[in-house]
């Protein structure tokens, strides 16, 4: 009998059904859950440091014929790029699957971004499911598409899909052995690659985009159509046949390589073709034509899609054009502001880098919720583990305000750089040994490591049993020296 599951519950159960053994993951919204469950499963499972490293470590798995699911979100895209973009013409063994979770909203991150863009830069395939049953049948068919184009695929999650329910009958599924890498690749030349990969790799991408079942065209009516893909695509049947009921809909979740064959014929049977997507105009900017409206025209916003967007601009969909209303959001029209914890240990230390006139690079650490009014600490804040770096460009002796995750994540290459170059620069490790932010995750001691790449110029502080005053002396003393200084504040989160 079907069972009610969420997304993130079916996307789970979906790699564990498909023969999955491998999983590493990097905590963050939206897709904690879904690492979590595979960590309570049987198979392997690991937090890995960042996400170049957890993509790395399933092509390696990959290679020796386990199927394998790497779990990030967005902003994590970033950072499995250059391993991704290169294994689609290296090609893989078993199949791999990357779970990308997007955040509409950046309700929980530092930015707005859409990993669907990364199918069309690395050219591999990007499933965007719209419901649980989806999402389910989406990763079963994933596994089986890289192994057949030997490329990773990617699957576009987001926290409102993760979190509806739906029913799902799960398949019983008899796996023999799964391929392995195959070292005739290096008989071709880089550029002997490529080519191999559109010759043979691509054209399969392509015929399953147009031949899967997992897009589906809603025929209702040949004036108005409606094309979606991911949760969106539930919000607009919810609209459509509540209050547009000759509205026709193409609901796509392969959406990478784009069905073209599909679309145009959509496009041909509809005089208006209104494209309802989050976060950005991913397929409308890859189908621009004569009656096709969205993003680019106005009739569709920036933000998370709500079915008073997708009302608003289906009433406006014989506009060639709308200018929307509304002025970027601020923290004081958001309503709230995400501060600090009350009992947060390293309040001190804080509000002492407050009182100094020097440049302060941060990260995406907790510490970031220090940079915007009233506290103002942070100046500058780009991605996790980049403060050091960043800090290596000032012009006089700045600071360099990182966690130890963010440390660990990316920051150890911008200490090393910063010493090799002979870069003034103090940096401030906020040494809690989790990472806060996104749950609580453990994280490795580099004392030691620190120590061997700054042995004269590293000392400890117990945060919590020093006072203001001696604080702002040691800060002072080390900011008046040359080189690099490194703190290691110590300090004990009370949320975890």
């Amino acid at each position: 009998m079907p069972t009610l599951y969420a997304g993130y519950e079916s996307l789970v159960l979906g790699a564990l059904d498909s023969g999955v053994s491998f999983a590493t993951g990097v905590p963050g919204y939206p897709i904690n859950e879904i690492m979590g469950l595979l960590m309570d499963s049987s198979i392997e499972a690991r937090w890995s440091i960042n996400e170049k490293v957890a993509l790395e470590a399933a092509l390696g798995a990959s290679a020796v014929g386990k199927r394998s699911v790497v779990i990030v979100k967005h902003v994590g895209m970033n950072i499995l790029a250059d391993p991704l973009i290169t294994s689609a013409t290296h090609t893989i063994g078993a199949g791999v699957v990357i779970i990308s979770g997007d955040d509409p909203g950046a309700e929980k991150s530092q930015n707005e971004q859409d990993s669907r863009y990364y199918g069309l830069l690395a050219e591999v395939p990007v499933f965007d499911p719209g419901n649980p049953k989806f999402a389910y049948t989406s990763i079963s068919y994933a596994f089986q598409l890289s192994e057949e184009v030997s490329t990773p695929v990617i699957i576009r999650v987001t926290e409102r899909l993760n979190n509806i329910r739906d029913k799902l009958q799960r398949k019983n599924n008899d796996f023999k052995d799964f391929p392995k890498f195959d070292r005739k690749i290096w008989s071709y030349t880089h550029k002997g690659r490529h080519q191999l990969f559109h010759k043979q790799s691509y054209p399969k991408m392509l015929n399953a985009s147009t031949k899967t079942g997992m897009n589906i065209y809603h025929n209702r009516g040949k004036e108005i159509g409606v094309i979606s893909s991911g949760y969106v695509s539930t919000l607009v049947e919810e609209v459509v046949s509540e209050k547009y009921k000759d509205v026709s809909h193409l609901a796509l979740t392969l959406m990478n390589p784009l069905p073209r064959p599909v679309i145009d014929e959509f496009i041909k049977k509809h005089s208006r073709v209104l494209v309802i997507e989050e976060t950005e105009p991913v397929i409308e900017q890859q189908i621009s034509n004569e009656g096709v409206v969205g993003k680019l025209t106005g009739h569709v916003g920036y933000e998370k899609i709500e079915n008073n967007d997708i009302i608003l601009a289906l009433e406006h969909i014989h506009h060639n054009s709308v200018i929307r209303p509304g002025n970027p959001q601020t923290i004081k029209s958001r309503g709230f502001s995400r501060s600090i914890c009350e009992d947060c240990p390293y309040k001190v230390l804080y509000k002492v880098l407050g009182t100094l006139n020097v440049p302060v690079a941060g990260d995406l650490g907790c510490s970031i919720r220090t940079a915007p009014p009233p506290m103002e600490v942070v100046d500058l804040a780009y991605s996790l583990g980049s403060s050091i770096a960043t800090a290596t460009g000032f012009d006089t002796k700045g600071i360099a305000l990182i966690g130890d995750y963010g440390l660990v994540h990316t920051g150890l290459q911008g200490l090393i750089e910063a010493v090799f170059h002979k870069k003034d620069v103090l940096v401030v490790v906020l040494q809690n040994n989790i990472a806060a932010l996104t749950g609580g995750q453990i994280v490795p001691d580099m004392t030691e490591v620190i120590k061997c790449i700054v042995p004269e110029s590293c000392i400890s502080i117990n945060v919590e049993n020093v006072n203001e005053i001696k604080l702002l002396n040691v800060l002072q003393s080390e900011l008046k020296k040359k080189g690099i200084s490194v703190i290691l504040a110590r300090g004990k989160c009370r949320l975890h």
